[in-house]
């Protein structure tokens, strides 16, 4: 996202390598925009802590709490020095008023976001590992506009390193099931996709652990 945020340089902050920027449950009231360094997101999901995302320059977290004026839904851990633009609701709106094209850019960031962190955790309360990763398929397949619907095959632009990522889990743990379903002929892997030979196939399998998990 390329926006010119110069103005705003004295709302800068800084985090130490390791240091947790907040907390999951806590009340909020600021947002972070980041500047350098990479942050990872944790929650916790039963007895388990799990890495729900590990963020880069140019992204943003803890929207929720100028959204929906709800706690932290997560925790979020400086992994390097990082270096955040801190919004709150009062200097938001100075953000927003003063800079249309970036307020634009925001909202449609904003709602990216919900959709993604929503969506990610219907993924991580999957108890099998497998319905995991057929779940991240799913997901991958409502963001596709431009498909052909009656065909039941589908390539995704991505890798089991990402699959992995949106899964909550170990590339190796992800390479293990992806391979599995290799040796089940239900997926192909390329080195800059993966096909699924029948989404349908997927969409049952994940519906009936998501039916088993709630009874």
């Amino acid at each position: 996202m390329a926006m010119d945020l110069s103005a705003f340089g004295r709302f800068t902050r800084t985090f130490n390598a390791g240091e947790m920027i907040f907390s999951e449950f806590e009340p909020g009231d600021t947002f972070y925009l980041i500047q350098s360094g990479r942050v990872q997101l944790v929650k916790l999901i039963g007895d388990f802590e799990r890495t729900l995302d590990i963020l880069q320059p140019s992204e943003m977290f803890g929207e929720m709490a100028i959204l929906e004026n709800s706690p932290r839904s997560a925790t979020a851990i400086a992994l390097d020095e990082v270096k955040v633009l801190e919004f709150n609701t009062q200097n938001f709106e100075i953000l927003l008023l003063g800079n249309p094209q970036i307020a634009l850019k925001l909202l449609k960031m904003f709602c990216k976001r919900i959709y993604d962190s929503k969506r990610r955790f219907m993924i991580l309360t999957l108890q099998e590992p497998q319905a995991k990763i057929a779940d991240v398929f799913l997901m991958l397949d409502e963001t596709i506009t431009n498909t052909d619907r009656s065909s039941t095959k589908r390539e995704f632009k991505t890798t089991v390193e990402g699959v992995a990522h949106w899964a909550g889990m170990s590339v190796n743990e992800a390479r293990d099931i992806l391979g599995h379903f290799v040796n089940q002929h239900r997926i192909e892997i390329f080195p800059d996709r993966i096909t699924v030979k029948n989404i349908n196939d997927f969409a049952r399998f994940v519906g009936t652990r998501r039916k088993d998990s709630r009874g």
